[in-house]
């Protein structure tokens, strides 16, 4: 019975020994690089894939890579494969992905040029040479990483008062981390107390000590970015008089309102006064009279013609004294002497209004 169960350890160390050995000289994916991979936006990776077949793996090669789906229903998408001596592609970014050696020398490893947010996820390499198979999943996380941050105050940097130093980036990946450092006046105060999430340092009961020149550094795992700024420390101003200055200004700000809308007003006034006594109709001043037209001064003003005074004016064609056609009297009988109590002034013809004037 003894010489039964001696027996039977020999077989079952024989048969684990048997294990291990083709354990040991199975196809094996041998690349020990990190199982997660963080890469900035626009940054080539390289995700590692070298492997060691074993003697009885005689088979043809076969090797792929594909994106794993989160989703354990769905399918992984195939994005890369070797077999036959062919690379075959199944990406639309294929121009962006290669192997960077040859696959059937041992290396099955791939770069990724120019990553995006949209190459986050996770990549399995499958290495198959019959009987032999093996794969190795590894995950790249691309980020973006911070931009310069901006540095500022909260606070009046009064003594004795509470200040806060604050400092954000507006673009990069989460986590982002924030670190401020002294860089002129000593070392960090002990009082001060710091934010490494939010950003904010802050100093209770402000004094001349925290005076100085301060930097902030923005942090995640793909990059880095700095901003400073110059802490000072003021005299704590009169509040006092600072309320009644603001109120005494506020007062006259308000006279002067109340002044310029009386002068609108009275601007306002001042023209319907003018416009109502403009247009007002005075009933003691009787309408001027109008003279009679006679046909010889309707004639002429439609004709044209300008009547001057002193001057008479005969129709065309209406008999005239003889001797008067040019303006020249009638002389009386040659025997009696002539009357020049009345002779009109001699006349003469005037081109200019066409006519004896």
């Amino acid at each position: 019975m003894k010489f039964s169960s001696t027996n039977l350890r020999q077989k079952v160390a024989v048969l684990f020994l048997v294990l291990i050995q083709q354990r040991t000289e199975a196809m094996t994916i041998t690349s020990t690089g990190p199982q997660t991979i963080q890469k900035p936006v626009g940054d080539t990776v390289q995700l590692g894939c070298t492997y060691t077949p074993a003697a009885q793996d005689l088979g043809e090669l076969d090797i792929e890579w594909s994106n794993v789906s989160p989703d354990m229903t769905q399918k992984d998408k195939l994005i890369l494969s070797y077999s036959t001596g062919e690379t075959h592609y199944y990406d639309i970014n294929s121009d962006r992905i290669k192997f960077t050696a040859t696959p059937t020398q041992g290396d099955a490893s791939i770069s990724i040029s120019s990553v995006t947010d949209s190459d986050t996820g996770t990549y399995q390499c499958k290495v198959k040479k019959a009987p032999g198979v093996d794969m190795r999943k590894v995950t790249l996380v691309v980020m973006v990483p911070p931009s310069v941050p901006k540095c500022w105050v909260e606070g009046s940097e009064e003594k004795g008062g509470t200040v806060s130093l604050r400092c954000k980036s507006m673009k990069g990946s989460n986590p982002l981390s924030y670190t401020w450092q002294r860089e002129t006046g000593g070392a960090m105060p002990t009082t001060a107390t710091q934010d490494p999430q939010t950003g904010e340092l802050l100093f209770k009961n402000h004094t001349d000590g925290n005076t100085g020149r301060y930097v902030c550094e923005a942090k995640n795992a793909v990059g880095q970015q700095q901003c400073t700024y110059s802490l000072k420390a003021y005299n704590p101003t009169d509040k006092v008089g600072v309320i009644v200055g603001a109120v005494f200004g506020a007062l006259l700000l308000l006279l002067l309102l109340l002044f310029l809308i009386w002068v609108l007003i009275c601007c306002c006034q001042k023209k319907r006064y003018q416009k109502e006594a403009a247009n007002e109709i005075r009933e003691d001043v009787p309408a001027p009279e109008s003279r009679p037209t006679s046909r010889h001064s309707s004639f002429h003003s439609v004709m044209g013609y300008r009547s001057h005074p002193g001057l008479q004016y005969s129709l065309v064609g209406s008999p005239q004294p003889p001797g008067t056609e040019l303006g020249i009297p009638s002389r009386g009988n040659s025997d009696g002497p002539a009357d020049t109590s009345n002779r009109p002034a001699h006349l003469h013809y005037d081109p200019q209004y066409g006519y004896a004037v």
